[in-house]
């Protein structure tokens, strides 16, 4: 997926590569890979594809998006029935919708639930089925084989599912077709775990909405725009900022901020770009009142502002009426700041598995790295449990690694940090933010902030090439323990179902040791899941004539979601208990 293409509406999309004949649309992966190594040039706000010496592909984004299909015009003979413009649309990155980060009034929004109806409409389940109908057959065909075609199938029910105010359904199916391109492509930035996440996700909402009711429903339906609402004055205090940087092609970064009671507020910047426009934002100043800090310097400073507008997340609102301005802010073992590190772990872990905010606010102790295949991770001790902290993007551009680098020959030092938890059977978390190592008043923005070798204690050797492992005793001990754990028998075949799709559970074989391992382990219903999963792998009955019949897409995406839903939960209640010392 080129970074240098405007991001492409889903209809636009959906509707460019439903118009290309049966021939065409066999060609049209084949079509993308060719069109991906083309030179692409900016102008303005026309981004040109140099298909041939002779022909150019051209993709119009007067807002920073293409918002129809009459904005990418191709000159070749066949336009504009060619398959160059379906294969620029599923090249480039998926646009978000345009409404969904615009502020909403707080008693429109209100007026909106009033009036929302208790139980789905006719449209909305309409809507939500061809959704679940294009997600299971994603599910089905695997990431090796869902396509340009699938993926503009789920784009073009994500739509539908948009007009029919399904905002949740819509946005995740969106976020599955961007992590589809990312594996596709060998994107560093894709990891199977989100990707199954998100199938699980979507299908999740299909199976529960159409019986859904009440509060139920309107958590199912999501929201179109993040209402803020009136939030008087503020006194904040800077915590630190980490860079943005998705898949689908947006860039920035955002600055945390605390007030005195301990709730967090954000202020972003962020808009499509690649890697330079997140390294970069974070010294452009801050979009909110009159103040001139930039997101470097609002990290380490304050904040007061009168008229704050704020979303139900914690996002600062910019309006015209919200007045900044720069005030003392604290270090982190300082009141009102240090409290964020008061609380006790297990607290901030339960309230973030139960879908609160998953910052992290730790103090712990380096130990060593330890080899992992994303990469080298990070080993600390926090409070006599063994923690792994890993870097929060891969992008070169970005420190991420480096830092971790660097402060892995650091053993011994204490620091206190800011991490973002990865839910898993051990504790593991994603370092965003540390004290640094020398100097204790100076946090460090871990993707932001380059460390160098004489930053570190003068104990502390800075490391050349490659970094010996070093693993405690008790970090091995758990990571045995979770490596060994027998749910991790079913939850490998849901992740095989996401990167090889059916054909990879209905392949011959006995998985009957599987089901009597997880029986004696006292996981009976996790054999049932497997099982289960498997025998709807397998499903392929014969008509009279002896031909295979259509596969039953409804029964493997349900039998892989009750296997999804089964290890998702286990896995919530097992890193409780990791983080518990």
């Amino acid at each position: 997926m080129s970074p240098q293409l405007p991001p492409v509406a889903p209809a636009v999309t959906a509707e460019l590569v439903a118009a290309l004949s049966p021939r065409l649309r066999k060609r049209l992966d084949s079509g993308i890979a060719k069109l991906a190594d083309r030179p692409v040039v900016r102008d303005g706000a026309v981004v040109r594809i140099a298909v041939d010496d002779d022909t150019d592909l051209e993709l119009h984004a007067p807002d920073g998006a293409v918002r129809g299909a009459d904005a990418v015009r191709c000159g070749c003979l066949l336009a504009p029935d060619c398959l160059h413009r379906a294969a620029a649309a599923s090249l480039a990155p998926v646009a978000e919708d345009t409404d969904s980060a615009a502020p909403q009034d707080p008693s429109a929004a209100e007026e909106d639930a009033a009036q929302a109806p208790e139980t789905a409409t006719p449209e909305q389940r309409a809507a939500v089925r061809a959704v679940q109908l294009a997600t299971s057959a994603v599910l089905e065909a695997g990431t090796d084989g869902a396509g340009a075609v699938l993926q503009a199938e789920l784009l073009r029910a994500a739509h539908t599912a948009r007009l029919a105010g399904l905002h949740r359904a819509a946005a995740t199916a969106v976020s599955v077709v961007t992590a589809l391109r990312a594996a596709r492509a060998a994107d560093p930035a894709y990891h199977l775990t989100d990707l199954a996440a998100g199938l699980y996700d979507v299908l999740s909402v299909a199976h529960r909405l159409p019986s859904a009711s009440g509060g139920e429903l309107t958590a199912l339906r999501g929201t179109a725009r993040q209402p803020y609402r009136p939030d008087g004055s503020l006194r904040l205090y800077g915590l630190f900022s980490e860079p943005v940087l998705t898949a689908s092609g947006y860039a920035g970064a955002v600055t945390w901020t605390a007030d005195a009671e301990g709730r967090l507020y954000q202020v972003s910047d962020v808009a499509p770009g690649g890697a330079g426009r997140a390294v970069g934002a974070a010294d452009r100043t801050v979009r909110i009142g009159d103040t001139a800090l930039t997101h470097r310097e609002l990290a380490r400073a304050g904040l007061a502002v009168s008229g704050a507008t704020v979303s139900p997340t914690g996002r600062l609102g910019a309006g015209a009426g919200v007045r900044a301005v720069r005030a003392p802010g604290a270090g982190w073992h300082e009141e009102p700041v240090a409290r964020l590190w008061a609380e006790p772990v297990p607290g901030q872990i339960a309230r973030a598995l139960a879908g609160g905010r998953d910052l992290l606010f730790l103090d712990v102790t380096l130990t060593g790295t330890a080899a992992e295949a994303a990469g080298d991770c990070l080993l600390a001790d926090c409070s006599g449990v063994p923690l792994r902290l890993t870097a929060a993007h891969d992008d070169p551009a970005l420190p991420h690694r480096d830092n971790l680098r660097l402060l892995s020959a650091a053993r011994g030092t204490r620091l206190r940090v800011v991490a973002r938890l990865t839910p898993a059977p051990h504790p593991r978390a994603q370092l965003l933010a540390a004290e640094h190592p020398t100097r204790a008043d100076t946090p460090l923005d871990i993707g932001l902030d380059r460390l160098q070798g004489a930053d570190l204690p003068t104990t502390a050797a800075a490391p050349s090439g490659s970094v010996p492992v070093l693993v405690s005793a008790s970090a091995s001990a758990s990571a045995s323990a979770s490596d060994e754990a027998p749910i991790h028998l079913l939850r490998r075949r849901v992740h095989q179902t996401v990167s090889g799709g059916r054909p990879v559970l209905a392949l011959p074989g006995d998985t009957r040791a599987d089901a009597r391992h997880l029986r004696r382990s006292g996981l009976a219903t996790a054999a049932e899941l497997l099982t289960d999963l498997h025998s709807a792998a397998a499903d392929r009955a014969h008509d009279v004539f002896g031909r295979l019949r259509p596969t039953d897409p409804d029964r493997f995406a349900r039998a892989w979601l009750a296997a999804a839903h089964y290890t998702s939960e286990l896995d919530r209640t097992l890193c409780l208990a990791a983080w518990t010392p």
